[in-house]
């Protein structure tokens, strides 16, 4: 079996470059900043490394990219590698991996930011439509929320998982 799947999390870097192509589709190109932080072993300094991702997103994806996503804002996508090559002007051949997008879920809503009111985990495969409905946005610096009590569980059953039950 194999998989091709990407997760990103991270700070858009620049707003979306959205453009059609000949047929009419919409297609958005997004880069996406994500760093590493660690302790230097010798030193014992703080180091960051920043990594600049493109992302490509086709069809009403590549549109809802160009309304919401704006430069700074928290982002979230899943997706698939892919390599494309091409011949440059100076007959050398280049490479480039992108991350072609299948999802996107928004991050928090940061102070200055004037996206709409809604803001929905889209799917690029899908249409999903909102009725003014409250939806859930994980907060960076929110408190983990503790278990629920004893008494508070009384009605779910706890059933003991049997590894012979698991498909893989």
């Amino acid at each position: 079996m194999n998989l091709n799947k990407v997760f990103i999390i991270g700070r858009v870097a620049a707003d979306p470059e959205v453009r059609s192509t000949q047929s009419g589709q919409q297609v958005a190109t997004i880069r996406v900043a994500t760093n590493r932080v660690w302790n230097d072993r010798q030193s014992g300094q703080k180091q960051e490394q920043v990594e600049f991702h493109s992302i490509v997103a086709w069809g009403s994806l590549a549109g809802i990219c160009e309304k919401y996503l704006k430069k700074g804002q928290l982002v979230m996508f899943e997706g698939r590698l892919q390599t494309r090559s091409w011949q440059g002007q100076d007959g050398v051949k280049r490479f480039r991996t992108e991350i072609v997008a299948e999802n996107m879920q928004l991050g928090p809503k940061a102070a200055g930011f004037s996206a709409p009111a809604q803001s929905p985990s889209l799917t690029n495969n899908e249409t999903r439509t909102t009725n003014n409905e409250e939806i859930p946005v994980i907060e960076p610096d929110a408190p983990i929320s503790q278990p629920l009590s004893k008494e508070a569980n009384s009605d779910i059953e706890e059933a003991e998982i049997d590894l012979k039950d698991i498909p893989f």
